[in-house]
């Protein structure tokens, strides 16, 4: 049965991760606690629409650390995995250059905690989830496996998110950062609209 994890603690995770070239035992979220965070999943290494997304994020990466926030990638393959592909050139194929830790979710338990698991082809799909600096699910959007995220999107959302806890005005549809924001009640939409 899939629940909306919408504004629920995101499940805790303690995992094998790849970092800066090298494998890390226990990587945990409870690490980034003070941070926001951007969790995604991809369906595997060595595939093709993935490692378009995964150099997206890392082309933005300065955006989302401007932010005070982390990106973290996840699949559901070994490590080893992750590392050789890391160890791929970007013109083979590969995602040399990835800057952020990449997750193995070997035994899928993190991305069935988070919903995202196709059970039948044992993949995760496109799973993203905001989480906020306490660890709360601000935003979760799912892609199915052939659909590729806009990462301008992501960096949008992550915006509205902190403009929102800052300031306390709400941000209509296709805000940007600097644009009219309003007040949440009848008022602020009538002087939005006007």
């Amino acid at each position: 049965m899939t629940t909306l994890l919408m504004g629920r603690k995101a499940p805790p995770f303690s995992a094998k991760a790849v970092l800066k070239g090298k494998i890390v035992e226990n990587f945990s979220l409870q690490d980034f606690l003070g941070k926001y965070v951007v969790l995604f999943f991809y369906p595997l290494d060595f595939t093709f629409v993935c490692p378009t997304e995964l150099h997206a994020f890392q082309e933005k990466l300065s955006e989302f650390e401007k932010r005070n926030a982390s990106l973290i990638a996840c699949s559901v393959d070994s490590s080893y995995s992750h590392l050789a592909w890391l160890n791929t050139p970007k013109n083979k194929g590969g995602i040399e250059g990835i800057e952020y830790p990449l997750i193995s979710d070997l035994n899928k338990s993190i991305a069935r905690a988070y919903q995202v698991l196709e059970e039948e082809s044992s993949v995760a799909y496109r799973g993203l989830f905001l989480l906020d600096k306490q660890g709360i699910i601000r935003h979760q959007m799912i892609n199915d496996l052939p659909i590729g995220r806009s990462v301008d999107e992501v960096l949008r959302t992550l915006d509205a998110l902190s403009y929102y806890e800052n300031h306390g005005e709400v941000c209509p549809a296709n805000w940007h950062a600097g644009e009219k924001t309003m007040k949440a009640d009848a008022e602020g939409l009538l002087k939005y609209f006007n």
